[in-house]
């Protein structure tokens, strides 16, 4: 599998991102603990939560870097979490926060997008695009994107400074609230908007649909959004978020990772985590 544009489209997250700047009081990793995080989950199904924690950990086992993972279906009341609250650069992830802060801020005035928003955000979900995405942070501003947070209870996440929104701090617990909030009726977004999101997610180029679909049964749609940025510390950080629905499950997986040595490693860690959660709610 080659990944040309995932690499081109991220030139501007490494350089305009500036690999030496950090967030002032802000860790980009939470230091080592006595005790390992573990895989938690839980269930209606019982042997379905003890199933998801043994083939998550063991699709773990031998992987190297610092990896979180949220799943939530639905369908089964069933919830997975490593790391829930570990903080990471966000990389291209918050895009899709991005989309659904114009997309609320729309809403207020009931305002349809105009031209230039909707190829503006079409660009920075499907294609990845860091100098649309630069145009409609810029656009929002900290107020805006600060008040969609707050509307979300997305309160973990905190937005990268001077424009740096690929250092935007995300975690899995509120990168799982937002995929929630796009995945069912809710005060936040509409049902136009939940469905613009969702469309875009589900048009990514062939390229960046790695990750969270990976191993994904062929009756279960997917809508996906990808992050990977490289930096000093803690080498590649290179994430997924994704939404599935079919087979009789109505599903959300987030995985987020740093201290890969390369790109492709990380998505080969992440790809071994999606693909046992797919096939244990299949057989579920």
């Amino acid at each position: 599998m080659t990944h040309r544009t995932p690499r081109r489209s991220r030139v501007l997250a490494v350089t305009a991102l500036g690999t030496g700047v950090l967030l002032a009081g802000v860790a980009t990793a939470a230091p080592a603990s006595a005790v390992t995080p573990t895989v938690s989950c839980t269930s209606s199904k019982a042997a379905l939560a003890t199933k998801l924690k043994t083939d998550i950990t063991a699709a773990l086992a031998n992987r190297r870097g610092t990896v979180a993972v949220g799943l939530y279906d639905r369908s089964t009341k069933t919830t997975c979490t490593l790391r829930a609250s570990t903080a990471y650069d966000s990389a291209s992830v918050v895009k899709v926060t991005v989309l659904a802060t114009l997309l609320w801020d729309a809403q207020k005035t009931n305002r349809a997008l105009t031209s230039t928003e909707k190829s503006l955000a079409t660009k920075m979900i499907t294609q990845s695009d860091n100098t649309s995405t630069s145009a409609l942070w810029r656009q929002l501003g900290m107020t805006k994107i600060k008040g969609f947070l707050a509307a979300a209870g997305m309160t973990q996440t905190k937005p990268g400074a001077n424009g740096y929104w690929g250092l935007t701090q995300i975690t899995v617990t509120d990168e799982q609230k937002l995929l929630k909030l796009i995945t069912a009726s809710n005060s936040v977004l509409t049902t136009a908007s939940r469905t613009y999101i969702s469309t875009l997610m589900g048009k990514v180029v062939s390229s960046q649909r790695w990750g969270t679909p990976y191993g994904r049964p062929s009756n279960v749609t997917w809508h996906v959004k990808n992050g990977w940025l490289s930096r000093a510390t803690h080498g590649w950080r290179v994430h997924s978020v994704g939404t599935f629905n079919g087979g009789g499950h109505d599903y959300m997986i987030t995985v987020l990772t740093q201290d890969n040595s390369t790109m492709d490693y990380g998505i080969t860690t992440i790809q071994g985590v999606a693909k046992v959660i797919h096939k244990d709610l299949a057989a579920s």
